[in-house]
């Protein structure tokens, strides 16, 4: 499992969004702890998963009519 790690800075070079928006905004609204980034033995530090944040980049959007969005990035269709 070969995985790339990278901390707010060295991926705002990828993406080319501030490590500050990156930690603020898109940390637990767009990236998911889990899924996205880890927090190695429980800690401060957070890492970000650079295939799995890629993959999200180049996901199509699509609009529902009617959705309510839901914690966790799920959505309620009703």
């Amino acid at each position: 499992m070969q995985q790339t790690l990278l901390n707010a800075r060295e991926l705002s070079q990828r993406i080319k969004f501030s490590p500050a928006y990156i930690n603020h905004a898109l940390k637990d609204t767009v990236f998911l702890e889990g899924v996205h980034y880890i927090r190695p033995f429980g800690g401060r530090k957070i890492f970000y998963i650079w295939e799995v944040v890629e993959q999200e980049l180049f996901k199509s959007v699509t609009r529902l009519d009617i959705a309510i969005p839901m914690a966790r990035g799920g959505v309620c269709h009703g």
